[in-house]
């Protein structure tokens, strides 16, 4: 679906395609155990989302070079900008890259290259945002934080993710309170495995901007009330709920009873290679399966351009929002 709309929720890893992985396992002489692409497309099948986290990391090991990054990220903006993505927020792990050798420099340098040309090759304004990993400790995520200072000026904000039971947001104070100090933005994955008082953790603990998820909030009559009053925008990913069987089948999906209660709902590819989809993908599946109309469908890309960091540029902000509004479906 081509409905302009902002991406707030895509890990650029998560954007790796079979096709590439081999590309790239081939030019930096990485031994995949995978014989080909399909065998490979045939272990995107996950029981939770530990068993999609054990591929992803494992694929990771493709990512060598500058180049690597560059050539990741302009094929995930070229496919985004054909299904309607006119604005993306970009989320990186550099953890994951570190703890292989990857130093940070490479990572931003080469994701840097290709968001640098993105409004003008691919018509796609861009921010990256750097992830922390949950499931790693307090202390490395502010060594990470450290190692980011010499490319702030190409990163807006700071979140969280990875595996989340055990992992509450509150681990991580410390380093979202520097953040912030820095003048970071800040969101957090909470409530996608994660109970709702994740939720009220991050918000209240971290500070955070966005709720990337946010779910299982609908648990809780009082934290719902809270979101719709503050305007808590929260960043679902319907797809991969679905892979990674947050939701049994899409026609659960409680994204219109979300829309209904007021919250203010974007909807998002989050790792779309693994999880069957791109942005507009996921916008045409919850329009099949969930029978959304137009006007929710459009209040769902306003909701995403209105949720977006584009304080430093309104009149963008202003353009997008009256793309959405004359758009014909």
């Amino acid at each position: 679906m081509s409905l302009p709309k902002a991406e707030l929720h895509l890990h650029i890893e998560g954007t790796l395609e079979p096709e590439l992985a081999f590309e790239l396992a081939a030019r930096n002489g990485v031994e995949l155990p995978y014989a080909d692409t399909d065998t490979l497309r045939k272990a995107y099948r996950f029981e939770d989302l530990q068993s999609f986290l054990n591929l992803y990391y494992e694929l990771m090991a493709v990512l060598r070079t500058e180049r690597d990054f560059e050539d990741l990220a302009n094929a995930y903006l070229a496919r985004a900008a054909a299904q309607g993505v006119r604005h993306a927020e970009i989320f990186f792990d550099p953890q994951a890259h570190l703890a292989r050798g990857v130093e940070m420099g490479t990572v931003v340098e080469g994701l840097g290259r290709a968001l640098e040309h993105s409004q003008a090759v691919h018509g796609v304004s861009t921010q990256l945002i750097m992830c922390f990993l949950r499931d790693e400790s307090a202390a490395s995520a502010l060594e990470t934080l450290e190692a980011a200072k010499p490319y702030l000026d190409r990163i807006v904000g700071v979140g969280l993710d990875s595996a989340e039971v055990g992992h509450p947001p509150a681990k991580f104070r410390e380093v979202y309170e520097a953040a912030a100090a820095m003048g970071l933005r800040r969101v957090a994955h909470a409530g996608e495995e994660g109970p709702p008082e994740y939720i009220v953790e991050a918000l209240d603990v971290l500070g955070v901007e966005r709720i990337d998820h946010g779910l299982r909030c609908m648990e809780s009559p009082t934290l719902v009330e809270r979101l719709v009053r503050d305007r808590v925008p929260l960043t679902l990913c319907p797809l991969s709920n679905v892979r990674l069987r947050t939701v049994d089948v899409l026609g659960d999906h409680p994204l219109p009873a979300m829309l209904d209660a007021g919250l203010m709902c974007t909807v998002n590819s989050d790792d779309p290679a693994y999880f069957g989809g791109y942005a507009g993908d996921n916008f045409e599946a919850v329009r099949v399966a969930l029978g959304l109309g137009e006007e929710q469908l459009r209040e769902l890309a306003r909701n995403s351009f209105l949720a977006s960091f584009l304080e430093h540029d309104e009149g963008l902000r202003a353009r997008y929002l009256a793309e959405v509004d004359a758009y014909e479906f």
